[in-house]
């Protein structure tokens, strides 16, 4: 299975904002930050903050933060929220326009795929944003917040 870049800039929107508690970031740092397109992040916003993720700021100081703490942020909640489809086999044709598999009556595939989607998404639910923003991980993520906080230190 592969996730879709929509779902993929979610996480990494989140992780961005999860490292960076109760600072406003903007889509351009994000999408600076990642190298990815500012014009498809923006999308991806608008999507988390649809599903209460994240709050989006208006005006002067505004920005993104997120709207929850990353310890309540379940990694398979988003994934179920970005994903518009966890179909992995189109059984019913809905892809190529009603035509069905010859075999859908009598095939095992789709039950077990369907097991399969289960499993993932239920370790996925044992996983919260907390989980992936542990310290020593965050400066392996993000190598400019352990020099920012090196920094400040230096300011004191």
């Amino acid at each position: 299975m592969r996730l879709t870049l929509h779902t993929d800039y979610a996480l990494r929107t989140l992780l961005y904002l999860g490292a960076r508690p109760n600072i406003r970031v903007s889509i351009r740092d994000i999408a600076e930050a990642y190298k990815i397109s500012e014009n498809h992040l923006v999308k991806v916003v608008h999507r988390l903050g649809q599903g209460g993720f994240i709050k989006t700021i208006r005006g002067r100081g505004g920005g993104l933060v997120l709207s929850h703490p990353p310890a309540d942020i379940i990694i398979g909640t988003v994934v179920r929220f970005t994903e518009e489809d966890m179909m992995l086999v189109d059984c019913d044709g809905v892809s190529t326009g009603g035509r069905a598999c010859l075999l859908a009556p009598s095939c095992q595939l789709r039950g077990i795929l369907g097991e399969a989607l289960n499993a993932f998404l239920s370790v996925l639910d044992r996983y919260t944003l907390a989980d992936l923003l542990k310290p020593a991980d965050l400066s392996r993520l993000f190598p400019e917040l352990v020099q920012s906080s090196r920094d400040n230190a230096e300011d004191v």
